[in-house]
């Protein structure tokens, strides 16, 4: 067995008003403020989850069902770039209009309690054509991203057409807009000038005139009415972001597809998963955080954690989910309070007027996927679900987790990112009780399981020992967060080796919902004197605590027991499979739990579920009203499973035939599409198995999709071409493999061929999956 051993005693962490010229009042007296350390709502500690969406990359018709699918998550800010050369690619001609129509987008955030965050530029990114800015710039003698008085003419005008557009819907004026990100890595990266790649490689500037331009921006941006509660810059990498004007936000990214357009040939194992105390001004800069201020004096803020990482032609890979909330536990173990993931909500790149693709070169022509949390065409993916539990926990404990203070273990010096075998684990604390956070994740480079380890906590009055007796294991490629003298409703838990999700009250009753961790048996141990009247077997019991070994499950029996002053309490403990299921929704004005492996969406006394099946299972507790509108049929299931009441749902339409495919060659196909095809459903996913270097999607010659193929299943929605489909068909092209390919160069005629094997590309399967959404209205049971 291996013991670790952490002091977490006399913690204490200073908090103060800070950044008094970041300040918003609402209409209603609403505020938002900052702390040295978070985020602050009428003054109590506000946990900030933000989630970048590109409006311009997004069939309009369908922003709305995909915010709500963000804010079941737990997304409670919605950041998205506005790319110049979106809204005016032609100089002087500005385009709001249809996907590009940022006021709709925002008043839609609205619409879901969503904030707002506009990165208005000038320069973005976001692997798009020139970083963003329009060819025409190209064709002046001033430099961009400076000072000078010519561009910042250009950038003026720019900002006086997204301030039009956004007019009226500021925090300060009752809208949802609370932050505008200045510039964006400013001196700290850039981007080709793609009207000259491949000839003269030129670039767009990384910038030249540091703080000064940011803060010539900002004055700018509120000069044309851009007036927010607060400012952003991005920091890291030097990038400048001075505090007296942005708040510098941060991030991180383990897979790196841009360095393999240098001299390297092999990814490195990166620093991203080893716990750092991010909020500590004893500790000197390390790796990716070298902040040019004192760190304790300003919030440690992200909006660029890793929610995917779009594939890069010189480098194909298929993300692993459970890196992005590893990604999460590491930053806020480090005293992070603001997360921000980019991006959250993949897209497509709209096409030009003047130039047909506004991607960057090296990336898809049309596919911004991202393998994001939610995908290309609304997919849920398995990080969302990773996500969506830890949200729920932020949300429920964000008044006293905020508060904790960040401890890290003595073996945390010297860890390096190929250790297996040590321990990865940190605290957050506030000398009483908090949380220890634990990961077996690692990028590039192969973990392992950990078995048998016990965590000593040396308090102010005792030593804690988690577990009591013997040790506890947890399976690689996991991260979890486990409470420690936690006061549950007047109970004193010492420990669990359970993560906590969240919380409710149901018949006088408050319910603790945990889950199991991958590998981790669930323990939890409590103060004998707080506790009486308990429903399970004690695994051990001693004058000072009581121990309980549970079965994980939805199925079981909660542990029931009442605290010393009478007060009913519930533990449920959910695999972890059923936490991955796990929705929480307001059905009227009470908190509920679902347990369904589909896109549940809920609003206004109606739930709306996105399924591809013919039947489903769907639990809830407390127990629900349910009556089928539109799309299926419902009963309840005979008995209860545990605490919540199962329902079957199925669908009233037969799922449709697939689609007729004619294979042209082994790398050729082409698709015929009847109308009833498209009857009755929300999506039609086109799925694609290959074998080749990038994946062609054409209807009547014009590209509509593309892929850089990693390994996965293409997957194409094509509800938003329906009649085209149906008019015209599709054209599917796989070109084949580059590993064997060769220019021929030697002719004396100017002439040159490749030479590969076409034989070595071919489409293995083709699928149509309809995606149905089922509308039943329902009403809560719960009489408490």
């Amino acid at each position: 067995m291996k013991t670790y051993t952490i002091k977490v005693a006399n913690l204490h962490k200073d908090i103060y008003p800070a950044l008094p010229h970041l300040k918003g009042v609402h209409p209603d007296g609403q505020t938002l403020q900052f702390t040295n350390y978070y985020l602050e709502m009428n003054d109590a500690p506000y946990f900030g989850i933000s989630g970048e969406f590109h409006f311009s990359r997004y069939a309009s018709e369908r922003w709305d069902d995909e915010l709500l699918k963000m804010k079941m998550a737990g997304i409670n800010t919605v950041p998205t770039y506005v790319f110049w050369n979106h809204h005016e690619e032609c100089q002087g001609v500005f385009d709001w209009e249809g996907d590009r129509d940022l006021r709709r987008f925002i008043t839609l955030c609205q619409k879901h309690d969503l904030y707002a965050i506009v990165r208005i530029g000038p320069f973005a990114h976001g692997e798009g054509r020139n970083g963003g800015m329009p060819d025409w710039l190209f064709g002046r003698p001033f430099d961009l991203r400076s000072n000078d008085e010519e561009y910042l003419a250009f950038a003026r005008r720019f900002y006086q057409e997204i301030a039009k557009q956004i007019e009226g819907l500021y925090f300060k004026d009752g809208g949802p807009i609370i932050a505008a990100q200045i510039e964006n890595e400013y001196e700290h990266s850039a981007a080709p000038w793609e009207i000259t790649t491949g000839t003269s490689q030129e670039w767009v500037t990384g910038g030249r005139d540091g703080d000064a331009h940011i803060k010539v921006l900002r004055k700018m941006a509120e000069e044309e009415g851009i007036i927010t509660p607060f400012y952003t810059a991005t920091g890291w990498g030097g990038a400048a972001a001075p505090t007296s004007e942005v708040l510098p936000l941060w991030g991180g990214y383990a897979f790196w597809p841009w360095i393999f357009y240098g001299d390297v040939k092999e990814h490195p194992a990166t620093p991203e998963f080893i716990f750092r105390d991010y909020h500590n001004k004893q500790v000197v800069p390390f790796y990716n955080f070298e902040p040019m201020y004192d760190p304790e004096s300003v919030p440690f803020a992200c909006c660029e954690m890793g929610g995917g990482m779009t594939v890069f032609y010189n480098y194909r890979f298929a993300l692993p989910y459970e890196s992005v909330d590893a990604m999460t536990l590491i930053k806020v173990a480090g005293g992070c309070n603001m997360v921000g993931y980019y991006v959250f909500h993949g897209g497509s790149n709209p096409k030009g007027t003047e130039t047909p693709f506004l991607n960057e070169g090296a990336t898809p022509k049309i596919s911004y996927d991202y393998q994001a949390p939610i995908g290309e065409f609304g997919q849920l993916r398995a990080s969302y679900h990773r996500l969506k539990r830890l949200h729920l926990f932020f949300k429920t404990f964000q008044d006293s987790f905020n508060r904790t203070k960040t401890v890290l273990p003595d073996t945390n010096q010297t860890l390096e990112p190929e250790d297996a075998d040590t321990l990865r684990y940190a605290v957050r604390g506030d000398g009483n009780s908090g949380y220890v956070f634990i990961n077996t994740y690692q990028d590039h480079f192969a973990m392992k399981d950990q078995s048998d380890v016990a965590i000593e906590l040396e308090l102010d009055q005792e030593t804690l020992r988690l577990p009591k007796e013997g040790g506890f294991s947890l399976a690689k490629n996991t991260s979890c967060v486990l409470p420690y003298q936690l006061d549950m409703s007047g109970a004193q838990l010492r420990y669990a080796t359970a993560q906590l999700i969240t919380k409710m009250a149901h018949e006088g009753t408050v319910y603790y919902v945990f889950f199991a961790p991958k590998g981790m048996t669930p323990e939890y141990a409590f103060e004998r004197k707080t506790m009486k009247n308990w429903s399970k077997s004690a695994a051990l019991e001693d004058e000072t605590s009581i121990v309980f070994n549970v079965e994980a499950g939805a199925s079981q029996a909660p542990l029931h027991f009442e605290t010393a002053d009478g007060q009913k309490v519930a533990l449920l403990t959910l695999t972890d499979e059923e936490s991955l299921r796990l929705w929480e929704i307001e059905v009227d004005a009470k908190q509920h739990l679902l347990l369904c492996e589909e896109a549940v969406l809920s609003e206004q006394g109606r739930l709306r579920i996105e399924t591809s099946a013919d039947q489903m299972n769907l639990s809830a507790f407390p127990n629900l009203s349910l009556e089928a509108e539109e799309g299926c049929t419902t009963q309840e299931r005979n008995g209860d499973e545990g605490v919540f009441t199962s329902y079957v749902l199925e669908g009233s339409k037969p799922r449709q035939s697939n689609v007729d495919v004619t294979k042209v060659g082994g790398a050729k196909a082409t698709l015929d599409f009847q109308p009833d095809q498209f009857d009755g459903v929300k999506e039609l996913l086109l799925k694609v198995n290959y074998t080749g270097d990038i994946g062609y999607a054409f209807i009547d010659g014009e590209l509509i999709h593309d892929n850089f193929n990693n390994g996965t299943t293409w997957e194409i929605g094509l509800k938003r071409y329906e009649k085209d489909l149906i008019n015209k068909g599709m054209y599917l092209y796989v070109s084949p493999p580059k590993e064997q390919r060769h220019v021929k160069t030697d002719s004396p005629m100017a002439a040159r061929k490749e030479d590969v094997d076409p034989s070595l590309a071919y489409i293995s399967s083709i699928e149509v999956v309809p995606v149905y959404e089922w509308t039943l209205s329902i009403q809560s049971n719960d009489k408490s």
